[in-house]
C-alpha cells in the first residue's frame, strides 16, 4: 500500500500544505496525518472519502496508486505568468518529425533575420490510427517566438497569438538521456498538480529546450485558466 507516501505527495502538490493545515481540515490532529504518513495507521472509510474529495482523487489512487514521480531530474513544479506573445509554427508527421519541425522555424528566423531565436514546440496529436499504429509516424510542431516589431511580408505565414496567462511549468535537466521517460512523467506531474488543485487545463502546452554551460535542459510550460 502507498497511501502513506500518497498523502504526503498530494499535501505537497497543493501549495505545500502542512500536515496541521491538513489535519484541520479534516479534524483529526497532526499526531494523526503523521500516523498516516509514516503507514503507522489507517483512517476509517470516511477519511478516505473525505480525503479524495480535498485532493480530487480516487480512493483506488491514493491506496494503491504511485503517485509520486521523484527523480533528481525534475524542478518543483511552479506557477508562471507570460506576457502576450507571437508565433509562427510548422508540423512535420513522420517516424522522425522533431528535427525536421525545429530546423524549418530555425530557417525561417534566419529569412526574418531574427537573432537567438526562442523555439518551441509541441507533440501533435491529430494522427489516424493508420499513421499511428501501421506506419508508426507522429507528429511534432515546431514554434517560433515573433519578436515585437518584426516585419513579416509573406503571405504564406500565417502568426497566431497567445493571450498573457499563467502556466504551470517543471524544468528537467539533460531531459535526452531518457527522454520517453523523462518527458512524458514530467507532463504527467504537471497534469496531476493542475487536477490537484483544480485548476482548469486551457488546451495549450509546450516546451523549450535551452543550455546553460554544458547541462541541456528542458522547460514544459502547461496553460491553465
Amino acid at each position: 500500500m502507498n497511501f502513506g507516501a500518497n498523502m504526503q505527495h498530494l499535501r505537497m502538490m497543493r501549495k505545500n500544505m502542512t500536515q496541521e493545515e491538513l489535519a484541520h481540515q479534516l479534524g483529526v490532529s497532526r499526531q494523526t496525518i503523521s500516523k498516516w504518513e509514516l503507514n503507522r495507521g489507517n483512517p476509517e472509510l470516511s477519511k478516505i472519502e473525505e480525503i479524495c474529495a480535498l485532493f480530487n482523487c480516487s480512493a483506488d489512487e491514493l491506496l494503491f496508486g504511485n503517485m509520486r514521480i521523484a527523480n533528481e531530474a525534475y524542478s518543483d513544479i511552479q506557477i508562471e505568468p507570460l506576457e502576450a506573445f507571437q508565433f509562427l509554427q510548422y508540423t512535420v508527421i513522420s517516424t522522425e518529425p522533431e528535427d525536421d519541425a525545429l530546423n524549418r522555424v530555425r530557417q525561417t528566423a534566419k529569412e526574418l533575420n531574427i537573432e537567438h531565436p526562442t523555439v518551441i514546440g509541441w507533440d501533435f496529436s491529430h494522427l489516424s490510427q493508420e499513421q499511428t499504429n501501421v506506419y508508426h509516424m507522429h507528429g511534432y510542431t515546431a514554434a517560433l517566438i515573433v519578436p515585437e516589431g518584426t516585419v513579416i511580408d509573406r503571405k504564406s505565414i500565417v502568426v497566431e497569438e497567445r493571450k498573457a496567462q499563467n502556466y504551470v511549468t517543471i524544468t528537467i535537466k539533460d531531459p535526452m538521456d531518457n527522454p520517453f521517460h523523462l518527458v512524458s512523467n514530467a507532463y504527467k506531474s504537471v497534469f496531476q498538480y493542475i487536477h490537484v488543485n483544480r485548476y482548469v487545463y486551457d488546451h495549450f502546452a509546450f516546451e523549450r529546450s535551452f543550455q546553460k554551460g554544458d547541462v541541456a535542459y528542458m522547460k514544459i510550460h502547461v496553460a491553465i485558466q
